[in-house]
């Protein structure tokens, strides 16, 4: 099971998303927070894994399977930052059932708002860049929580990877 600790906002807008009931994430990442960006012509979420801070955007719409689709996109980004097949196999397995709760790290929610922020600046930019591009140069932001490990949401998902994939 995937914890998405999203925003009231995001919550309100999904309406029918599975509530959190207080089970931990099953997935290997851990929990993901999300909040809604209110872009126009195309609303968005934008996902932060709590361990890595890894951003990962992708379309509201239609609001009934975002729950859904939340595992595919996520599973797309790890493809992306070239996650082991049997890695992302193992956390779209996890991620079929999604539900949704308040957040509770005040510090992701800091970081999911300044990514919000760089976000809004880096499309206006460059209107051409795909989410996939646009979730992938966030991911090259230093970030404050992350200076005493990897500085980067990529570079730590990168260092996470290796440690998993370690044989004992």
């Amino acid at each position: 099971m995937l914890i998405v600790r999203a925003t009231k906002k995001l919550r309100q807008r999904l309406g029918s998303a599975t509530p959190y009931d207080g089970e931990p994430s099953a997935t290997l990442l851990g929990e993901w927070y999300a909040t809604l960006l209110p872009w126009r012509p195309q609303q968005l979420i934008l996902l932060v894994n709590e361990e890595t801070l890894l951003p990962v955007l992708m379309p509201v719409a239609p609001g009934a399977t975002a729950p859904a689709r939340i595992g595919p996109e996520i599973a797309a980004a790890l493809a992306t930052h070239q996650a082991p097949a049997s890695v992302i196999d193992s956390e779209l397995s996890q991620m079929r059932d999604c539900r949704f709760g308040p957040t509770a790290n005040r510090s992701v929610v800091g970081i999911m708002n300044e990514f919000a922020y760089l976000a809004d600046v880096y499309r206006h930019s460059d209107p051409s860049r795909s989410l996939t591009e646009l979730g992938a140069k966030l991911a090259e932001t230093p970030c404050s929580p992350l200076y005493r490990r990897h500085v980067r949401p990529a570079r730590e998902l990168k260092a996470f990877l290796q440690l998993i994939q370690r044989p004992e």
